[in-house]
């Protein structure tokens, strides 16, 4: 039965692929920007997108009159006309919003593309700004209450009720689940972790810039839901990030090496929630994942030997583990004896994984730095540049209806 299940859940055969792709190299992101990455800002979250559109704008060389699209999240606290006004945009023509939260951070991109391809905009800026340190935090006062009211789906109310109030609680169910179907040893997740850390030091825009760890710290830190300890948690942040996207002709005349669109995905599958899937099987796997990486290979002609660098969306280290598994970095079951010693991972391994620190120890932008990552990889501007790259993958939230992208040089 179990079997069965599984080959009904993860099939490319369900539907016929979309036959044409307007946006496989038409298309391609040409500025990014972002503010100072904190614990406490200081400021409000409109504020903050002005600077990090701002930024991205000067990074592409345009001016504010040549954006004409925006596309954001639907948990974005930023009112979009008044954005516009505060930025003197003269005409916006696109603009669109979409939910599941982290998941929509790569669809976000993949939207303002498709206006792009489609003649509908000519400029798209997709931004996302928070005060995720200093504002709203999950399982605080009443806050599960508001972000129940929130929620884009009526599931919650059968978890919270029962003390399931964080993304970490969620996530620590079907991570001991993997834990025990794959007899997982705890002290492996802890490379993960140790290396994204290396990384985030060699990055000073990164909140952990100065703070070193190695894998001892790792297993003496304090255990917050089992499995996951809190080095296995991602960094609480208020910030905001930008990219710009446009059509692959014009970026031809702009300032930066243009960063095209080989591919971009969106996946939702039968009996997904937002990171509490627990009635699906199996649960220690990431359906909606596999499609978008499925779709992404599709797409683009490639596979998984063929990515450079990958910046995966980690809010906790098993997140961007399960991934690993999902998009063919490594076999089901073997992400942690894959990150094991931390080589495979590191910048000159096999596949080198959130090179900027990612969301455990760079910031927690909704994963719009990852993008950015993605980005300056795609450059050669990494401050952990990886050698020779051409392709550069990046993705969204996992656990919930996610999305995905594939960049190329």
């Amino acid at each position: 039965m179990l079997k069965e299940y599984i080959d009904r859940t993860y099939r490319t055969d369900r539907r016929p692929p979309v036959e044409s792709n307007l946006i496989k190299d038409n298309t391609a992101i040409v500025g990014v920007g972002q503010t100072e990455y904190t614990r406490n800002s200081g400021r409000d979250e409109l504020d903050m997108a002005c600077e990090a559109i701002k930024n991205a704008v000067e990074d592409a060389g345009l001016t504010m009159a040549d954006i004409d699209g925006l596309e954001a999240f639907t948990l974005e606290r930023t009112s979009m006309p008044v954005l516009v006004s505060s930025l003197g945009i003269p005409n916006l023509r696109f603009s669109s919003r979409i939910s599941f939260g982290g998941g929509a951070s790569c669809a976000n991109v993949m939207h303002a593309a498709a206006a792009v391809a489609t003649g509908v905009a000519n400029y798209v800026v997709c931004y996302r700004s928070l005060n995720e340190a200093s504002g709203h935090r999950y399982g605080r006062g009443d806050g599960y209450a508001t972000y129940l009211s929130e929620a884009p789906t009526l599931h919650y109310g059968y978890y919270f009720p029962f003390g399931l109030l964080t993304p970490l609680s969620w996530a620590s169910m079907y991570g001991r689940r993997w834990m025990h179907e794959f007899d997982i040893d705890p002290a492996q997740l802890g490379w993960y972790s140790v290396v994204l850390r290396e990384n985030a030091n060699r990055n000073p825009k990164a909140i952990f810039h100065d703070k070193p760890i190695t894998h001892q710290d790792y297993l003496e830190s304090q255990m917050i839901v089992e499995p996951l300890r809190l080095l296995d948690c991602c960094v609480d942040t208020d910030g905001a990030a930008a990219v710009i996207v446009t059509s692959a002709e014009r970026a031809k005349d702009l300032r930066q090496t243009p960063a095209y669109i080989l591919a971009a995905a969106q996946a939702a599958t039968p009996e997904s929630e937002i990171q509490t899937s627990y009635n699906r099987t199996p649960m220690s796997g990431l359906p909606d994942t596999w499609y978008v990486g499925q779709e992404l290979y599709r797409v683009a002609g490639v596979g998984p030997s063929d990515i450079d660098v990958a910046q995966l969306y980690d809010p906790f280290s098993l997140g961007a583990l399960l991934q690993m598994e999902e998009l063919g970095f490594c076999e089901r079951g073997e992400a942690a004896a894959f990150c094991e010693g931390g080589d495979r991972i590191r910048v000159g391994g096999e596949i080198p994984i959130n090179t900027s620190g990612g969301l455990l120890s760079e910031a927690y932008i909704h994963g719009y730095n990852l993008i950015v990552e993605a980005v300056r990889q795609i450059r050669g501007t990494s401050t952990s540049q990886v050698d020779d790259v051409e392709l550069s993958m990046v993705t969204a939230g996992p656990g919930l209806p996610t999305s995905g992208m594939i960049l190329r040089k």
